[in-house]
């Protein structure tokens, strides 16, 4: 019998999938890339999901990760599992034995939320406007992702970076599948924003990933937030703790496997909260140097020029730590107290280096009134500071295009967010119509907005095409050296501004490195 359903149908290697045409675009929700181990394989490297023999349906997406509860839902109905090794593909309605470019997106939450799901990342309105396939997923998180219990336990059977491997092996899928739904197997950017972000620059950095993206879009990374293994250690002893298990007992690592994924998530909320309150500007959850997976710190191999050689787009926004500060987040060293004390951990720490003076480091800052001077240098400490590095470094192996995003609508300066992190996510994907209780365009802009999401979604997939990140009626965005350290600033009207960054490199040195 002929199949006359108007439903796409992706034939692919790892089977049949029947997708959805809505809106001029074509989807495929909640496919399977991968098996999480649970139970008593639980924290183990994740498992390629099998080919299907039967058709399978792709029209609602998969569970998300477990995790604590956030103010951003990750979508109407979605459920959380240990099983969310899930993956969603957006491919616009047109010819598709054309290739195009593939964009996968990691998604952001700083290692402990997220999910695919969220409304945000609808990739229908990117993979229209770029002409480009997109593909979003879901990867483990908190705990489950990014706790390196083999740091602490090495005989109980852990592997590290179970996040980073979810990654690689979704990325392994795309390579493999990719081409049955329209995308170009030899064209895939990855790109991501804050822990996504993250996972980006740590990829760059790992050896394993050579072959599987050929271009990388960092949006805010905090890639020097990428830790050794004695500090993983005691980041995992120290959950064990909070969990009421004793790590001294033989069979711990079965104990840890019994627990219900719930208060895994209950209990890693308790420990991403007590790390950074414990120890200023630090993480309790990230990639972390493993010596196998991550050989090295992925700062370091990138500021030295040993990255894989391929294009990067990265860069900032203008305001990173003012979200932290509204939402009182640990994440954050704020306060000037906490930002002391950072600076005298980090010097006993490494007492070899030298730190810059104080007052160098805060002649950088004269401009900025007293209340805020905590939010900029700590957004500088967190985010912008590691881009600069990268920048810098990866541009002797391969172009580099940095930018800084500056634009801000009346309603976040009036709440004093300004250009704060993550707000460049609605212009990215589109997604400016947020809803009835959406503030951001209430006191006028829209027409801006809309202008400047155009320009945003032409500059991402005309690199993404291979091309020059130029967008119509715009400033040519020339890449990043040494000589010129080219800037785009990305605001109402866009602008090129060379060394942008001259004074807060001054002021730092590079000797600030070393204490990432």
């Amino acid at each position: 019998m002929t199949d006359v359903s108007p439903d796409p149908v992706a034939a692919a290697p790892a089977g049949r999938f029947r997708g959805r045409l809505a809106g001029g675009s074509r989807h495929w929700l909640g496919i399977r890339y991968a098996q999480a181990p649970v139970g008593p394989r639980r924290w183990r490297a994740p498992l390629a999901a099998l080919d299907a023999d039967d058709e399978i349906d792709a029209g609602t997406f998969g569970a998300a990760c477990p995790q604590p509860p956030s103010p951003l839902p990750l979508g109407e109905g979605i459920a959380q599992s240990e099983d969310c090794l899930f993956l969603n593909v957006w491919a616009p309605d047109a010819d598709a034995s054309v290739p195009r470019p593939v964009m996968v997106w990691l998604h952001g939450g700083a290692y402990v939320f997220g999910a695919a799901s969220q409304r945000t990342y609808d990739g229908a309105r990117l993979s229209a406007a770029g002409d480009v396939v997109v593909v979003t997923l879901n990867y483990r998180l908190g705990a489950l992702g990014f706790l390196d219990l083999d740091a602490a336990f090495p005989d109980a059977g852990f592997d590290a970076n179970l996040a980073l491997r979810d990654a690689l092996l979704a990325l392994a899928w795309v390579r493999r599948n990719i081409a049955a739904f329209g995308g170009d197997p030899d064209r895939v950017t990855v790109f991501g924003e804050s822990a996504g972000g993250g996972l980006v620059t740590t990829l760059l950095a790992t050896p394993s990933a050579s072959g599987l993206f050929h271009r990388a879009i960092a949006q805010s990374s905090p890639a020097s937030s990428v830790y050794g293994r004695e500090r993983a250690k005691r980041v995992a002893e120290r959950f064990v703790d909070l969990l009421g298990l004793d790590a001294a007992t033989p069979g711990v690592g079965d104990e840890l496997r019994a627990v219900d994924a719930a208060a895994l998530a209950e209990t890693g909320q308790r420990l991403f909260a007590d790390v950074p309150t414990e120890d200023p500007g630090t993480l309790a959850f990230a990639p972390v140097v493993d010596g196998d997976l991550v050989p090295e710190a992925p700062v370091t191999v990138l500021r030295e020029g040993r990255g894989l050689p391929v294009p990067l787009m990265i860069g900032t926004n203008k305001d990173e730590a003012s979200l932290f500060a509204y939402m009182k987040s640990p994440l954050i060293p704020i306060t000037g107290e906490r930002i002391e004390r950072m600076f005298a951990d980090m010097a006993e720490e490494n007492p070899e280096v030298v730190l810059p003076e104080r007052s160098q480091v805060l002649a950088a800052y004269e401009h900025v009134r007293h209340r805020a001077l905590g939010l900029d240098i700590a957004g500088d400490i967190g985010f912008r500071l590691p881009t600069l590095w990268v920048a810098e470094g990866h541009s002797a192996v391969a172009p580099v295009y940095l930018y800084r995003f500056d634009h801000s609508t009346p309603f976040l300066r009036l709440v004093r967010l300004g250009a704060t992190h993550g707000s460049e996510l609605i212009y990215l994907w589109g997604a400016l119509d947020g809803g009835p209780k959406d503030l951001t365009f209430r006191l006028g802009g829209r027409r801006t907005a809309e202008e400047l999401s155009a320009r945003m979604q032409e500059r991402w997939s005309a690199f993404a095409h291979g091309r020059e990140p130029a967008a119509s009626e715009s400033p040519d965005w020339p890449p990043y050296s040494v000589d010129t350290r080219a800037t785009l600033v990305i605001d109402r009207r866009d602008r090129v501004v060379g060394d942008l960054d001259a004074d807060l490199r001054r002021a730092w040195g590079d000797d600030v490195l070393a204490f990432r």
